[in-house]
């Protein structure tokens, strides 16, 4: 009787023993997580420029005409086209003077022949047509018409984008000049948006300049993570591995991502593609979206 007794006793203790090791492989599976996987990403801070957008054309800052400073004189010679570019200085035509003798025009500023109007043998005089129109300095403006609205977002000085017909990738600007006034039946204003580059523009070629009113810093998120209802504007995110929504203030878009100007902490775990079909409180297997292209796969 006392050998059974002891026997038993043995069986028992080693099944307690079994009992103890399963536990933790239990416990551990009450708590993985359960419910579909979805994909999930950190909030992140970036930063979100306000763009003000203008089309216009081109048009030279400053054009300088050139005419000699007489009258009765006849062009001899013609020493410069359309199109060139001239120092100050440089000798674009020679005209003969009535009693015998030359005359030089020079040009007086550096820049680009935007008009050659001289032809050997033509008058020439200081009240008739001007033989030459320079682009000072080859400076370009860029003139828009803003909506009223915009305009007064503009400031001088603001820089900008500037795309030209025909030129492949942009150009820098700043605002230079604003107009104080508008026009009465259409309530648009012009903007001249100075270009800061030395390459050859055409005038009146089109163009769109992207001004930078403002920026703003914070977190951010993609589009697709934000949801509008009739509850608000809400985001989902994944805490202890179940569904909460939050509901958000918005702000400026931009690249396919939206500024969180409030409701959303930094490195929370944001459903990626909000939907219906998540709702509060609802269990989920949350996977990072650079490990989402995998997890999908094992799941094929």
């Amino acid at each position: 009787m006392s050998h059974f007794r002891v026997s038993r006793f043995f069986r028992l203790l080693a099944a307690a023993s079994l009992l103890a090791l399963a536990s933790p492989t239990l416990a551990a599976d009450d708590e993985a997580p359960k419910g579909p996987a979805v994909t999930v990403l950190k909030a992140a801070k970036s930063c979100f420029s306000n763009i003000v957008e203008v089309s216009g054309i081109i048009r030279a800052q400053d054009e300088v005409p050139v005419r000699p400073e007489r009258m009765g004189l006849k062009v001899a010679e013609v020493m410069a086209d359309a199109g060139e570019t001239v120092t100050a200085g440089q000798t674009l035509a020679r005209l003969n003077l009535p009693e015998g003798g030359q005359i030089l025009v020079q040009a007086p500023v550096a820049g680009v022949i935007s008009v050659a109007n001289a032809t050997v043998g033509a008058l020439a005089s200081g009240k008739g047509e001007a033989l030459f129109n320079i682009i000072a300095r080859s400076e370009y403006d860029m003139v828009g018409l803003v909506p009223t609205a915009d305009l007064s977002k503009l400031n001088v000085g603001q820089p900008a984008a500037i795309y030209v017909l025909g030129i492949p990738g942009n150009l820098e600007g700043k605002v230079r000049r604003l107009a104080p006034t508008v026009q009465p039946d259409s309530q648009l204003g012009q903007a001249f948006i100075g270009i800061t580059s030395n390459r050859r523009l055409l005038v009146n070629a089109s163009a769109r300049a992207l001004i930078k009113t403002s920026e703003s810093c914070g977190v951010a998120v993609p589009l697709t993570a934000v949801q509008y209802g009739s509850a608000g504007t809400v985001v989902q995110v994944v805490k202890r591995n179940r569904i909460e929504t939050k509901r958000v203030e918005v702000g400026l878009i931009s690249g396919g991502r939206i500024e969180i100007k409030d409701g959303l902490n930094e490195g929370e775990d944001v459903v990626a593609r909000a939907g219906a079909l998540l709702r509060e409180g609802d269990p989920v297997r949350p996977v990072t979206a650079a490990a989402a292209p995998a997890a999908n796969a094992n799941a094929k």
